[in-house]
């Protein structure tokens, strides 16, 4: 696997790159790759480093998550706040006196309005 055999003494670059990349996977499978030194020094480095490309996807998608309920709280705030607007504006028109007077009179019910201004009373 050098790069001068016997009968050649030059090896060429497509060739040099297939037996890499062979000798790579193959020492993968057979765990040779994992047994190296520089491996085994640095386990810890790229067991950690693994993590935190775990940690970094995963804040991703909650952070995903996070934006469509925001998204969807807020949709719905505006829902209810059209509600509420229309809400108030039916009770401001049936609360008018004329509209009071009309129901009061198609009720049957036996009201008069008074003539006299309210009068306002004092405690001593």
């Amino acid at each position: 696997m050098g790069l001068f055999r016997k009968d050649q003494d030059f090896i060429s670059p497509a060739e040099e790159l297939k037996e890499a990349i062979g000798g790579s996977v193959k020492g993968l499978l057979d765990g040779r790759t994992l047994a190296d030194q520089l491996i085994r020094k640095n386990l810890m480095l790229i067991l950690f480093l693994t993590a935190l490309v775990v940690l970094y996807i995963a804040n991703g998608y909650r952070a995903e998550q996070i934006h469509k309920q925001r998204v969807e709280l807020e949709r719905e705030v505006q829902e209810l706040r059209f509600e509420s607007i229309t809400n108030a504006a039916r009770l401001m028109s049936i609360s008018k006196q004329s509209e009071i007077k009309r129901r009061v009179n198609e009720e049957g019910l036996r009201l008069e309005e008074s003539k006299e201004p309210p009068v306002k009373l004092y405690k001593k």
